[in-house]
């Protein structure tokens, strides 16, 4: 692959990043707005519904034909992000 093909490639992965970014934007609004109704920091780890995510995104993943060890890996990922998020947040809100 030559340079000019890399370079068309990386730049359409970071206009795509951007689009990322706007997305984490709304879903950070959602989850301040998830926040504000926890009376209680026991309340920001909720197993079962971490659980039911990750089992549909996998779901969902295999149907439209994405490698599912990376959407989990994603997927835990942003979890583990927006519950340290809540936890440094819980009190401020």
């Amino acid at each position: 692959m030559n340079n000019k093909n890399l370079n068309k490639i990386r730049y359409k992965l970071d206009k795509l990043d951007i689009k990322l970014l706007s997305l984490i934007k709304k879903r950070t609004i959602l989850v301040d707005k998830v926040l504000r109704t926890k009376k209680y920091k026991s309340q920001i780890i909720d197993k079962k519904r971490i659980n039911k995510i990750l089992k549909n995104i996998r779901k969902k993943t295999k149907r439209i034909g994405i490698d599912v060890e990376i959407t989990q890996k994603i997927w835990k990922a942003m979890i583990r992000a927006y519950i340290d998020y809540e936890f440094k947040n819980f009190d401020k809100k």
